[in-house]
């Protein structure tokens, strides 16, 4: 260890860590962003209507768009259904 050594900034390791998680967060959001503007809109247009028919929590209404290739999207809607009492 030389002298020079001792004046250098060491990064601590859970800089590291944070930097590393940080990269994870944004590359999640970066995929998220890929899809249509509209999709949020869209799930809050079908919680509406569900409403008029059906007591339905919205973490209960998912909506996502998965591309199969260039030409074909899959439009995926998962809705939990409260129990019909």
């Amino acid at each position: 260890m030389s002298i020079l050594d001792y004046f250098r900034k060491q990064e601590p390791a859970s800089a590291n860590l944070a930097k590393d998680r940080l990269k994870i967060v944004v590359a999640h959001e970066r995929a998220q962003r890929q899809g249509p503007d509209y999709l949020p809109d869209l799930e809050r247009d079908i919680l509406q209507v569900l409403a008029k028919y059906v007591s339905v929590d919205a973490d209960n209404v998912k909506v996502q768009l998965d591309k199969t290739d260039n030409q074909w999207a899959v439009l995926e809607l998962n809705i939990t259904l409260p129990d019909h009492q």
